[in-house]
Formats: C-alpha cells, sequence, structure tokens
C-alpha cells in the first residue's frame, strides 16, 4: 500500500492549546500506521483577504482558477492538493470558525466556477476521493457546539472543495476553563482512533 500524506491546518490564534493537543494525537496515531504527516499554522502564513475579484473562477475545467493576490495562499493549496487527507481544526470564535480559518476558506472560491452572467458558483470536481476529519473546540458544552454553531458546516464545506469528505468530527467541549488546559483522555483516544481512519 502507498504511503499516505495527510496534512493538518490549524486555525487557531495559540500554539500548544486544546487544537494542537488534538491535532497531535491524530497525526501521532497516523504517523504510527505509516502515513506522513503534516501541520500547517495559519497563524504562520500571510494568507490576505479575498478581493471578490472573481478571477479565480472565470476559468472553466476542474483545476483551481488562477488568483490574483501573490500570497502564501497558492504554495498552500499546492500542499492540500498533494495531501490524501487533511485535519481541519478551529476553536469556536462568535458562533463559527477563527477569523483565520474563515479568510482561508473564503479564497477556496478558485475551486469553483463562476463566469460573470450567472446565477452562481458550480464546484469544478464535485468528485470527493480524499478523506478529512475535523477538530472544533468550544468553551461550552461538545453537544451545546454541535448544535448551535456554524462550525462543522464551514469546515465540512472546505473538505469538500479540497476534494474530501468528512468521515469523523471531535467536538471537544468546556475548552476555556483554564489559561492551560490538558484535553481528556477521552478525547485522546477518539484522536488516535481518528488518526488510525485516516491513514486506512
Amino acid at each position: 500500500m502507498a504511503e499516505r500524506h495527510i496534512t493538518a491546518l490549524i486555525g487557531s490564534y495559540r500554539k500548544g492549546g486544546i487544537i494542537d493537543q488534538a491535532v497531535d494525537e491524530i497525526l501521532a496515531a497516523a504517523a504510527a500506521e505509516g502515513a506522513e504527516t503534516r501541520i500547517i499554522f495559519l497563524l504562520d502564513r500571510q494568507i490576505d483577504f479575498c478581493a471578490n475579484c472573481r478571477t479565480c473562477t472565470q476559468e472553466a475545467g476542474i483545476k483551481r482558477g488562477p488568483c490574483a493576490i501573490a500570497d502564501d495562499m497558492g504554495p498552500l493549496l499546492d500542499a492540500l492538493e498533494r495531501s490524501d487527507a487533511f485535519v481541519l481544526a478551529s476553536p469556536v470564535n462568535f458562533g463559527a470558525v477563527t477569523a483565520l480559518m474563515k479568510r482561508f476558506i473564503e479564497r477556496l472560491v478558485c475551486f469553483a466556477f463562476w463566469p460573470w452572467g450567472t446565477m452562481g458558483p458550480q464546484v469544478r470536481n464535485p468528485l470527493k476521493q480524499k478523506r478529512a476529519v475535523l477538530v472544533i473546540s468550544s468553551a461550552a458544552p461538545a453537544f451545546l457546539t454541535r448544535l448551535t454553531t456554524r462550525a462543522a458546516g464551514l469546515l465540512k464545506q472546505a473538505a469538500g472543495l479540497l476534494g474530501a469528505r468528512t468521515v469523523d468530527v471531535l467536538f471537544i467541549g468546556l475548552a476555556a476553563r483554564r489559561p492551560v488546559q490538558e484535553i481528556s483522555e477521552r478525547t485522546r483516544r477518539k484522536a488516535r482512533r481518528m488518526g488510525k481512519l485516516l491513514a486506512r
């Protein structure tokens, strides 16, 4: 079996927190199964706001359209397109993903075909041959986060544009009780199961 390449994309404002701990467990389990893993922190990348010029949506074809903005988004998408599976991770801020993650998601419009004069965008490649898992942390209990926020929906949409179907979601609740907080053993176990799932 060929080695699987798994990329984790983290949209947290802080390193070493709840999100990072869960992602580390996922990737460690995947690496133990023989996968090659990589973490990308959006905090470390220059990703500008989408200008809504729609330059990237005008040319037909299944490949993503060329963006007019010269920043780190192009190389980042190159790395993601070479991956077989993804971990998309973000805390919840104001009922959705962080602004870091939202800015990245808005730039994924390049995976849509939307010429001027048409009613709406169409996904260039509707096939979802890759896998993704999502990690979402929140100050609220996990079941409320699942029911009341848009975080999972936004991350699933992003995964789909990247050509992946979401196979599992890890909701981590009560994640703001202390300035420095450890994930529970139960969360670690679920994260490791998710890593094995991505690696197979």
